[in-house]
């Protein structure tokens, strides 16, 4: 059967299943209503199960065909390390939850159909079993393995992959215990029997360098190496600009031009020109035109939508173009001609966008700087530094003015700001990590994040208004239900937060966030708040971006590493070029909704992979320093013990039994722990010293020991 036929015949079923007189019926009820003969049953048995799997349709415990809302849905399986698990359904609030003799075969990130068995009631969630997997995620997983005597198992990496993988004997590949493998599943299990195995690479024994880290570039599925066709069709780009590549565009290379990164940045992909004239500023954010270099499905493309995003890993960049374009043509650097698509705005006193251009241009950057060094002039004041650069000092402190203009802008509309600090881990020439500290955002980073913002909001408000399709990133309004159980929360620490007609403004979380700082809750409350926001996405249709309280917000200014970024600058310059034809509407119609979904899925999961290297640096590091005494914070409160957060950012916790010999009881309302025949009291923000226990590098988890309470012996 054809995609087209496919499609024909799934609109059919659809048109049937919809009528107000249907009701559900099994496969051979519904291929005598279709008129389907028996050798044609296997051809609408895979139409049902495609717009099952599309969560176009149910199906009962029964095996009866029906609406999304009866019987069983398409949803996403989430594992967890005790074997339960839930299932996410789009569209559907709150999760199903699954125990573990209810999940089939399923493993985390399956795609499952699942039935709901009990509803929610008082203090109880949705309940229901898996009835189906319709996609598997994990065709092979990374983990570490033990050998018996004629058989051995492989532990997942992934902590939410409860089951081992039992690997028979010879189909090892000779893996001894504790080498990091590959291994691809045969057998999936159900029923008490653990999925099965064959071994089909070995990436190194878990104490080689480097291992740790290819473990989770392979757990993740991320893509290292280019292919050969790639890189063929990269050597055919130039690596300078042509004279006759800059006719037709903007010419900014007579105005001063610098871009501002990171001091190990190579791929500079913006670029910033400013100047003001009476009470008007002019502010041109310049970005690579990588659309130029890397044209609409070609290999390049389809490789770079395949990737979706670059990858920041601890000690590598997976990337997400080859590096002779990231670090190449592509990025700005100092003193050479670059292309770029430019929008340049104008900005009264306020902050309001009075006029702009977005177009095709070409610019030529003065001076490459770094965070550091502006912010030694503009915060510091540093004479050495500003008389290094003293041709572009009036530049820098304009930027800062125009900077804090459009913050208060922001926060004055509700824009909420989680300052948490990012991590940043040093490593020596063996990838070991030396240091981790907070990597804390100055007046320089803020700059940029603020020139940016203002321009991505500046282009999806202009893209909106002209109704042609594009790609916009958004946040959806926090789920009601999650925003009163965070209320009721707050609320046994004195804190307030205001629905308008059952909704929840972003200036409401902003207000919490304004009031709870600098206090012990601070941390857990804007830990809450931020799980109680839904995920930002890419999306066809523009429903707003509630975090930044923006009505139109878009990604246009991070192509070299961006996807949707790179396909909207496609958009912008074919618009420019003569008007957006109906045969490239409907084009584009067709291809942004998977565009969109696909980017949405590969963000999350180089986040996700970012974390856990992360995650598995600051166990290599804690591990050094077993048996020392730190001051940390104690930043989360629980029934089975304490989370204490040190200055670097490094958490561990404690368990309830090591607090010493006494009970303890758990107030649920003020989140603090009472030793009831000590008196000992832990509350958030208490500060207290600890003792590095040990390091679980398989779970990635730091144990800690009280050494003692601030103000109080040990």
């Amino acid at each position: 059967m054809t995609q087209e036929e496919l499609k024909e015949k799934k609109e059919k079923v659809l048109q049937v299943i919809r009528d107000p007189a249907y009701v559900p019926m099994k496969l051979k009820e519904m291929a005598v209503l279709l008129d389907v003969p028996k050798s044609r049953r296997d051809e609408l048995k895979e139409v049902l199960d495609a717009l099952a799997k599309e969560g176009k349709i149910g199906i009962s415990a029964k095996g009866k065909y029906g609406a999304p809302q009866m019987g069983a849905v398409a949803g996403i399986f989430s594992g967890t390390s005790r074997g339960f698990g839930f299932v996410t359904v789009e569209g559907r609030d709150g999760d199903i939850f699954i125990s573990e003799e209810k999940t089939e075969s399923a493993l985390h990130g399956d795609r499952v159909l699942v039935v709901t068995e009990r509803e929610p009631g008082k203090g109880r969630r949705t309940e229901g079993r898996v009835l189906k997997i319709l996609e598997r995620a994990n065709e092979e997983i990374v983990g570490f393995y033990q050998k018996n005597k004629n058989f051995g198992f492989v532990v997942p990496d992934n902590q939410r992959i409860s089951r081992d993988i039992f690997i028979p004997q010879g189909c090892d590949m000779g893996a001894v215990t504790g080498h990091k493998v590959v291994v691809r599943i045969k057998d999936f299990g159900g029923n008490g029997k653990n999925p099965e195995g064959r071994i089909t690479e070995i990436l190194g024994h878990v104490n080689d360098p480097g291992t740790d880290i290819l473990s989770i570039v392979r757990g993740f599925n991320l893509p290292c190496q280019f292919p050969e066709e790639v890189m063929e069709e990269v050597e055919r780009i130039p690596d300078s600009v042509s004279e006759e590549e800059t006719k037709g565009r903007m010419d900014f290379r007579d105005l001063p031009t610098v871009t501002i990164d990171g001091e190990d940045a190579k791929d500079l992909d913006d670029a910033i020109t400013l100047s003001k004239e009476d009470g008007i500023y002019t502010l041109g954010v310049h970005i690579a035109d990588v659309s130029h270099y890397v044209t609409e499905n070609s290999l390049l493309d389809r490789e770079a939508r395949k990737r979706g995003t670059s990858v920041y890993l601890v000690d590598r960049v997976i990337p997400m173009l080859p590096h002779r374009l990231s670090n190449g043509i592509c990025s700005l650097n100092q003193g050479q001609d670059r292309l770029t698509l430019s929008c340049v705005m104008k900005i009264d006193e306020s902050g309001n966008v009075i006029d702009h251009v977005i177009g095709p241009g070409v610019i030529q950057v003065n001076r490459r700087m770094t965070y550091t060094a502006v912010n030694a002039i503009v915060t510091d004041e540093d004479q050495e530094t500003a008389k290094a650069y003293e041709e572009l000092v009036p530049m820098f402190f304009l930027m800062k003015e125009l900077a804090h203009i459009l913050r208060t802008k922001r926060k004055q509309r509700g824009s909420i700001d989680f300052d948490f600090p990012e991590t940043k881990v040093m490593l020596d020439e063996k990838g070991r990590p030396v240091e981790i500290k907070p990597y804390e955002r100055n007046t320089a980073t803020k700059i940029i994040e603020d020139f940016m913002l203002i321009a991505n909001e500046t282009v999806a408000e202009d893209y909106y208004w002209q109704q042609i399709p594009f790609l916009f990133r958004t946040h959806d309004n926090p789920d009601p239900e999650k925003m009163k159980g965070l209320a009721a929360f707050i609320g046994s620490f004195g804190y307030t937060i205001r629905f308008h007609n059952g909704e929840i403004y972003p200036k409401e979380v902003q207000k919490l966030l304004v009031k709870a700082e600098d206090t012990p809750e601070e941390g857990l409350i804007s830990r809450l708040a931020l799980r109680s926001m839904k995920q930002a996405k890419y999306t066809v249709e523009n429903t707003g971006h509630f975090g930044l309280a923006a009505k139109y917000y878009t990604h246009f200014t991070s192509p070299i590493r961006r996807y949707p970024d790179l396909q909207i600058h496609r958009i912008i310059k074919e618009n420019l070029k003569g008007g957006m034809k109906e045969k490239r509407v409907r084009h584009y119609e067709k291809l942004l909704p998977s565009v969109a979904a696909e980017t949405s899925a590969l963000e999350r999961r180089a986040d996700e992979a970012e974390r856990e290297t992360v995650k598995l640096k600051k166990c290599e590091y804690m591990s050094r320093h077993i048996g020392e005494e730190y001051e940390g914070v104690i930043s989360g409160i629980t029934s089975w013990g304490i989370y204490v957060e040190l200055p670097s950012t490094v958490e561990g916790f404690i368990r309830i039994t090591e607090l010493g010999d006494d009970y303890y009881i758990f107030d649920e309302t003020s989140y603090e722990l009472h030793g009831e025949m000590t008196g000992k009291l832990y509350k958030l923000g208490q500060t207290i010293r600890i003792q590095v226990a040990g390091v679980d590098r398989q779970a990635r988890t730091i144990d800690f020991i009280p050494a003692r309470l601030l103000g109080q012996e040990p």
